[in-house]
């Protein structure tokens, strides 16, 4: 698939099948969450991926919004250390594993994880060192439902040429 057209087509994806995901699909999108651009070329990120179905259900549980993350056949889970701009570039490497999953034919959800209540729960239910945030959990699987672009504000209303409202 087209980079533009992943990106263009790019939706949140609740619902999934339950075949598993390949090793090699999760591993291209880790991939291309690992070449986001990144402040300093600090690389911050480190991902951990979660296909064993008890660990979703628990993890599943303890977020807000993310209970989907049970049925969906894995979960990536970004940390980044504490750096500057960490959560700049753990969001970009989330952007683009978000894409890549488009682009592989996957569907994806992301679900926030800093700033919330449970991300320190999550990070030592991990085993990820201190030191550590997290950034995003991201739910992949097969789509089990499709979406459309609904919704999305155009071009034109969010445009400005040389100063805003221009």
């Amino acid at each position: 698939m087209h980079a533009l057209e992943a990106l263009y087509t790019r939706r949140s994806i609740r619902r999934f099948k339950a075949d598993p995901v390949q090793r090699s699909q999760i591993e291209q999108i880790v991939d291309a969450g690992r070449l986001a651009a990144t402040a300093n070329n600090l690389q911050p990120w480190e991902f951990v991926v979660i296909t064993d179905e008890a660990m979703r259900k628990k993890i599943a549980g303890i977020t807000d919004y993310g209970k989907f993350i049970a049925q969906s056949p894995a979960c990536i889970v970004t940390f980044c250390k504490e750096t500057k701009y960490y959560l700049e570039d753990g969001s970009a490497a989330t952007q683009n594993m978000l894409v890549a999953a488009r682009a592989l034919g996957l569907g994806s959800c992301w679900v926030a994880g800093d700033k919330k209540a449970y991300a320190e729960e999550i990070r030592a239910l991990l085993g990820v060192p201190r030191g550590y945030k997290l950034i995003s959990l991201v739910a992949v699987g097969h789509p089990a439902e499709s979406r459309s672009g609904a919704g999305k504000r155009s071009l034109k209303e969010v445009l400005h040429w040389e100063r805003f409202g221009g």
